[in-house]
């Protein structure tokens, strides 16, 4: 018998990924969470405010009838790509067919890498924002093509560097990846910005997928406009949206994909031989969602905007410069001074952590373009909040 140790090698896919930088940050607080330690989590964007009590009531409702424990379809119940559809012509305008402009996803960042994986491949380019959210470049290596970043606060010069790099580029960029509110920079563009996309796609021939996540967290009378209201903008891309934000279903993991029918062909094709589809009482449940909690989306929102205020407040009587963010349930904060000429935003979020017992994600982890910041998430209460700051203070000698 052979004795040798057998080998197990993974696929190059595998091997191109880094090490995921927050995995250290993780393993800290875990361990410090485990020895009594109250750490205050604002590293991931993880709500923490449940759903609407009528919500949760439907999905025990529907999982309670047996006809509903079987195999769904893939690409989701008619009735919920028709609220869909429907909640897509009451916020921004936009007509979908739900037969074939809508489908579901196993929360949006699944049908995001699906999506990838039916559209490049080998010798295939997408641009992406920089800094990034990992799955917007993770997913494009995953389907062994290649990203280019740019960088995305300045949204002018972000589509001046679009058509820069498309004009000079051979082959061309296949896929322009959009994701406005942006994670981490909580940057944000206003409708004459996609009319603008949509120009430089038609002309160079790339497809767009928008991601918007943050559609729902938005503050100060912001309105998030959708890549598919632009004129156009169906013939040429598709957006993503999801439950987990202002709906406080994270971890049902509802997601969806509406516009272009050829590329939503595409990805209901991938996912018929990934998924069975999702388990039927959550979609009914989420149908539920789609017609009845409006009110409470909003609320929701105007519940980020008070924890934005009293973070942003905190951090800024401590000497940080802030800038308060128009949507998203982030704060992207610069690090003070003198520690961001000392140190890098992986050292100072393990600092933040070890001696405040405050978890913060390092810019870092989204990307060069983010070093020099942190990315605190809104997801305690003000209370916590407050209590963040005041142990923040007292790590920096600034309380």
């Amino acid at each position: 018998m052979n004795n040798e140790p057998f080998s197990i090698e993974v696929a190059e896919r595998v091997r191109r990924l880094p090490p995921y930088l927050f995995a250290q940050i993780n393993r800290l607080m875990y361990q410090k969470r485990r020895a009594g330690d109250d750490v205050i989590d604002l590293g991931m964007g993880n709500p923490t405010d449940p759903p609407q009590d009528l919500v949760i009531e439907k999905l025990a409702e529907a999982a309670r009838d047996p006809k509903n424990h079987g195999y769904a379809e893939p690409q989701g119940i008619m009735s919920l790509r028709r609220e869909v559809a429907g909640k897509y012509f009451k916020q921004h305008g936009v007509r979908l067919d739900p037969e074939r402009e809508v489908i579901l996803c196993l929360g949006s960042k699944e049908g995001f890498s699906h999506t990838c994986l039916a559209l490049l491949g080998p010798g295939d380019t997408a641009i992406a924002p920089a800094p990034y959210y990992p799955a917007h470049l993770y997913a494009v290596a995953l389907a062994a093509a290649n990203s280019i970043l740019l960088e995305v606060t300045d949204s002018q010069k972000f589509l001046s560097n679009i058509d820069y790099t498309c004009r000079h580029m051979v082959p061309r960029p296949k896929v322009l990846i959009v994701n406005f509110p942006h994670n981490p920079s909580t940057a944000v563009v206003g409708p004459e910005f996609y009319v603008e996309v949509v120009k430089l796609a038609k002309r160079y021939g790339f497809m767009v997928i928008s991601d918007l996540a943050y559609a729902d967290v938005s503050f100060d009378g912001y309105k998030t406009p959708s890549f598919l209201a632009a004129p156009g903008a169906i013939d040429v891309g598709v957006e993503f949206t999801t439950m987990s934000k202002g709906y406080n279903m994270a971890g049902w993991r509802v997601g969806f994909c509406g516009g272009n029918a050829e590329m939503i062909r595409a990805l209901s094709t991938i996912k018929g031989y990934y998924d069975y589809g999702m388990f039927r009482p959550i979609q009914i449940a989420a149908i539920m969602a789609l017609r009845q909690t409006d009110a409470a989306v909003e609320a929701q929102s105007a519940a980020y905007q008070r924890r934005r205020d009293v973070l942003c407040n905190g951090l800024k009587r401590l000497g940080w410069p802030i800038e308060r963010p128009k949507a998203t349930m982030f704060v992207w904060a610069k690090m003070p001074e003198p520690w961001a000429s000392r140190i890098s935003s992986f050292d100072f979020a393990m600092k933040l952590l070890d001696e405040a017992d405050v978890a913060v994600s390092p810019g870092a982890g989204f990307g060069p373009a983010g070093e020099g910041h942190v990315r605190l998430a809104l997801v305690e209460n003000e209370n916590r909040l407050r209590q963040a700051v005041r142990q923040i203070g007292r790590c920096l000698g600034k309380g």
